[in-house]
C-alpha cells in the first residue's frame, strides 16, 4: 500500500471516530501539510466518502453505514479475498506463452497476474495501470506499452483519449480483464464510469478474452455496465463458485477454470 493510500485510510478512520475535523487539525494529526490534506479530501469527495464542506472534513454517514463496500479503493480491494485472487492470478499467468502480446486490465485481481508473470518468457504487455507497470517494469523480457493520461489515484488508472486510440491500434493474443460485478441478466459491471471506455476497448482488442473474477463478484451488480458475459472466451475464478453459476457459464459455451 502506498503512503497516500495509508493516509487516506487513516483519515477515514479519524472521521469515523469523530463527527468531523478541520483541515488544520487533520494536518497536525497526519503530520502533513494542509495542502496535502486538501488534495486527500478532493480524492475522498470525488468518491462521495466525505461531504463537500469548505474548510472541514465530515464523513458522509451514508458511506459509513450503508455504502462502505461501494467505496472502491484499490488497496482495500486487493486485500479482499486475497488468497483466491492470488490463485486466480497465478493460474492466469501460467497461460501466457512466449511471444504473446497481452493486455492487462485495471483492477485488484489482475495485479496478482502481474506478480506471477514468468521471468524468462519474452512477451509484450500493454497496461494503463501504474501498479501493474511497477510490477513488470524491471523484467527485461517484457516489452511494455504504457498508456498515460489523467491519473486516478483510487484505482491507479491513467485515462485519456490518446490512451483509447493507442489501445485500438493494438492486437493482443490475450486480454486479461477484471470486473467488480458479474450478473446473469445485468451483465459484467465495474465501479467507475471513467473506466468504461478503456475496459471496453481493451476487450475488443484481444483475440482471446479472459475474465478474472473471484466468486464473490458473481451475482453482484455495480453501477457501470461493461459488457455481456458471453463476450468472454474464458473465465478464471475460485472454487467457491456456486453450481448454478457453473452450469450457467457452461451453457453459454464459456471455458471455466476454478482454481
Amino acid at each position: 500500500m502506498s503512503k497516500k493510500e495509508e493516509r487516506l485510510n487513516r483519515l477515514i478512520e479519524i472521521l469515523k471516530k469523530q463527527n468531523g475535523a478541520t483541515i488544520r487539525d487533520l494536518a497536525q494529526v497526519l503530520d502533513v501539510s494542509e495542502m496535502t490534506v486538501r488534495r486527500d479530501m478532493d480524492t475522498l469527495k470525488a468518491k462521495n466518502v466525505i461531504l463537500d464542506i469548505p474548510g472541514a472534513a465530515v464523513l458522509n454517514t451514508q458511506y459509513a453505514h450503508d455504502k462502505e463496500e461501494d467505496a472502491y479503493q484499490l488497496s482495500m480491494a486487493t486485500r479482499s479475498h486475497a488468497k483466491e485472487k492470488e490463485q486466480i492470478g497465478k493460474f492466469a499467468a501460467s497461460l501466457i506463452q512466449p511471444d504473446d502480446c497481452v493486455i492487462i486490465d485495471n483492477g485488484s485481481t489482475v495485479e496478482y497476474l502481474a506478480d506471477n508473470i514468468p521471468k524468462d518468457t519474452k512477451m509484450t504487455v500493454f497496461t494503463c495501470n501504474l501498479n501493474i507497470l511497477n510490477k513488470i517494469c524491471n523484467n527485461p523480457n517484457i516489452s511494455i506499452i504504457f498508456g498515460g493520461g489523467y491519473y486516478h489515484p483510487d484505482t491507479t488508472l491513467f485515462e485519456s483519449a490518446e490512451n483509447i486510440t493507442l489501445i485500438k491500434n493494438i492486437r493482443a493474443t490475450k486480454v486479461f480483464a477484471s470486473a467488480a460485478g458479474v450478473h446473469d441478466t445485468m451483465g459484467v459491471t465495474c465501479m467507475n464510469n471513467y473506466e468504461l471506455e478503456i475496459k471496453q476497448t481493451i476487450i475488443q482488442s484481444g483475440a482471446e478474452k479472459i475474465l478474472l473474477a473471484d466468486s464473490s463478484k458473481f451475482g453482484v451488480i455495480k453501477p457501470c455496465f461493461l459488457t455481456n458475459l458471453d463476450v468472454f472466451d474464458r473465465i478464471i475464478t475460485d472454487t467457491g463458485l456456486s453450481e448454478e453459476w457453473v452450469q450457467m457459464i457452461e451453457d453459454k459455451g464459456i471455458r471455466l477454470d476454478m482454481v
